[in-house]
This record gives structure tokens, C-alpha cells and sequence, in this order.
């Protein structure tokens, strides 16, 4: 992966990332949303951002698999639409950081063997922005078993920790050690390369993945204190964020008082005092990861304020765009499954 042109065209990209990102819907479509059935969410997305992936799906699809289809579509073109736009270092930045797709459809194509899924379920989950072939893809939906998606994934950025986690799945029977050998994969090819004296560009898109990271240790921390489960925290584990070590997590996910006290007296306190007074009142542990997509929603937005003129607004609006379409996928399931609206809205995650 190398730069586009010499350099980096931050006020172009950073205006469309923030135009893009105030189109998104607010709370009042979502209130709209939850009261609808399937066939009125389509007409609903028909007229909205939505129209031309509708519009283009709608002879071959049709209720939920319509508007599955048309978020992954519409999810796509604006992503690549980004790497149109962007330049230089920029462009570098979110290519690098698109790549968390590949790492999604490597992972949902795992669980999906895993779990004796058919093909075309596993394929209705994929999302194809990243940086994999198309026909790499292909290959691993056509894939019988998990140590075929290892051996074809030889080669790639994910190769090589797949492979040494394989022998740990097989040992276990379990998926962990696996999903976490992809996105340790994906969050060192992040780091990577970054000097030992990086420029205000690369300080502010490290700053903004070691939150990244910080924030995902703290949701696999606080999953597995909440769960009571006996499972190894260093097997969570990513290293690159600042808030924890290993050991460290390790002590804290024994006591999730004192795991909620750190992350409060951590750089991220003031920052989440709503969302951590959130997490000490949640009752289950879906509460508690809701409320810590929106904190980290909530710390993106404010990097992005802060640092207008650098990569913080762009991986904001990436951020804030994946929950958009997590948001309205979970409406219409919801819905599909006969949920109340009162059950939907209690998982969505809306700033």
C-alpha cells in the first residue's frame, strides 16, 4: 500500500467525511424506524441516503434481505468513495484502517463454518470494503472447513497468526484464540512502520487507534469480568493501547469495581463520565458493551472536534457510519424476530 501524490488533502477530505457523517440518521429517524415493519423500513430507506442501493436490489430482493444487501452495498460505496477522495499519507491512513473489514469477513466466515452455516448466510454478513480481492473472498466462502480458510489465508496480513493459533483451536474447540489472532493481525498492521519521531499527522492517527485499542481491551475486559467465564484474559488481549499491560487487565477483570475505577481515573475519565456512571448502573452485559460503543462514539467525536484538520473527523465519520448501518440491521432483525420496540431501541448505540 503507498501514497497517492505527495501530499495529504486534509481539508477536502475532512469537509466530505463531516458533510457525510451530518446525513446520517439521528435519534428522531430511529424512533421512526423502531414503529415500522420490514416493508415500511425499505420505503422508509427508499427515500433516504439509501435509494439507489434499494432501488438497484429491489428485483432481486426483497423485506430484510433487501435492506441487508443495500447496507452492505451503500456501506462500501462511501468507504471507497473516501479513498477516492483522499491523498498522500491520508489516503495511507484509511486504506490501513479499512482493512478492519477484511479482518470482519475473515472472522464471519470462521464463525460461520464453526457455527454449519449455509453459504449464502455467511455471505449476507459480509461487508466488502476492504483491501482482500474479491476473488479471495469468493475462495473462503467456498471453503469446507476452517483449516481451509487457514491455508488460503497464507500470505496475507493474517497468515501468520492464524496459523499459529490453528493448533490452540484445535486443542480447545473454541473460537477465541482465532478471532483474536485476526485482529491482533489487524491492529499491528495499523501501527506498524510509524516512526520513532512521527510528524502531528501520524501522532494524531496513532492517538486515535491507541483509543481504538484501549477501548476494545476495555470491552473484552469488561465482558469477561461480567461473564464470570474461565478464560485467560491475555488470550483478549491487544497489545498498541496505552490504558493497560497485560498483567494489568489480567488483575482488573477479576474485580470489575476496580476495572470501572481505572478506566474512570484513566486520560478516558472525564472524557466517559456519562458512559462509565452507564457501565457502574448497567444490569447485564450487553448494557455494559453498549454503553462503551457509545463512549468510544462519544471520544471519536471529540478527537474529531479537537483535531478538525487531520485524520480524527474521517475515522470518526467510519466509525459513526458502521454504527448507522449496525443500528438499522438490528431494527430490521429486530423486527423480523418479532421484538417490541422498546426491545430494539435497547440495542441500538445513538450519540
Amino acid at each position: 500500500m503507498s501514497a497517492r501524490g505527495e501530499a495529504s488533502n486534509y481539508e477536502y477530505v475532512t469537509a466530505r467525511a463531516k458533510s457525510r457523517r451530518a446525513a446520517l440518521f439521528d435519534a428522531d429517524d430511529y424512533r421512526k424506524l423502531v414503529r415500522m415493519g420490514p416493508g415500511e423500513i425499505a420505503r422508509f430507506m427508499e427515500e433516504s441516503e439509501y435509494e439507489a442501493e434499494m432501488n438497484a436490489l429491489g428485483a432481486r430482493y426483497s423485506g430484510v434481505d433487501l435492506i441487508e444487501y443495500a447496507l452492505n452495498r451503500n456501506l462500501a460505496k462511501h468507504f471507497n468513495d473516501l479513498l477516492r477522495f483522499a491523498e498522500g499519507k491520508l489516503y495511507d491512513y484509511i486504506a490501513r484502517y479499512l482493512r478492519k473489514f477484511d479482518a470482519w469477513n475473515v472472522k464471519t466466515v470462521i464463525r460461520g463454518l464453526y457455527a454449519g452455516s449455509e453459504r449464502q448466510e455467511i455471505e449476507d454478513d459480509l461487508i466488502r470494503a476492504g483491501e482482500l480481492p474479491e476473488r479471495t473472498v469468493d475462495r473462503l466462502l467456498e471453503a469446507d472447513s476452517i483449516e481451509a480458510v487457514v491455508e488460503l489465508l497464507d500470505g496475507t496480513i493474517f497468515g501468520d497468526s492464524l496459523a499459529a493459533a490453528y493448533e490452540d483451536y484445535e486443542e480447545t474447540g473454541v473460537l477465541v484464540p482465532l478471532e483474536n489472532a485476526v485482529d491482533r493481525a489487524y491492529y499491528r498492521l495499523l501501527l506498524a512502520d510509524v516512526p520513532a519521531e512521527p510528524d502531528r499527522a501520524t501522532r494524531l492517527y496513532v492517538e486515535f487507534l491507541e483509543a481504538e485499542i484501549d477501548f476494545r481491551n476495555m470491552r473484552n475486559a469488561l465482558r469477561l469480568a461480567r461473564s464470570g467465564a474461565d478464560i485467560d484474559p491475555a488470550e483478549y488481549y491487544i497489545p498498541g493501547g496505552p490504558l493497560f499491560s497485560a498483567g494489568e487487565l489480567q488483575a482488573l477483570v477479576n474485580n470489575p469495581d476496580q476495572l470501572v475505577e481505572a478506566i474512570r481515573s484513566s486520560t478516558y475519565g472525564d472524557d466517559l463520565d456519562k458512559a462509565l456512571n452507564d457501565l457502574d448502573a448497567a444490569g447485564s452485559l450487553i448494557e455494559f458493551e453498549l454503553a462503551l460503543e457509545r463512549a468510544l462514539l462519544e471520544y471519536s467525536s471529540q478527537l474529531s472536534n479537537r483535531y478538525p484538520l487531520s485524520v480524527c473527523p474521517v475515522l470518526a465519520y467510519i466509525l459513526a457510519k458502521e454504527r448507522e448501518v449496525d443500528n438499522i440491521r438490528a431494527i430490521a432483525r429486530g423486527k423480523e424476530a418479532g421484538l417490541s420496540a422498546d426491545e430494539i431501541e435497547e440495542e441500538l448505540v445513538v450519540q
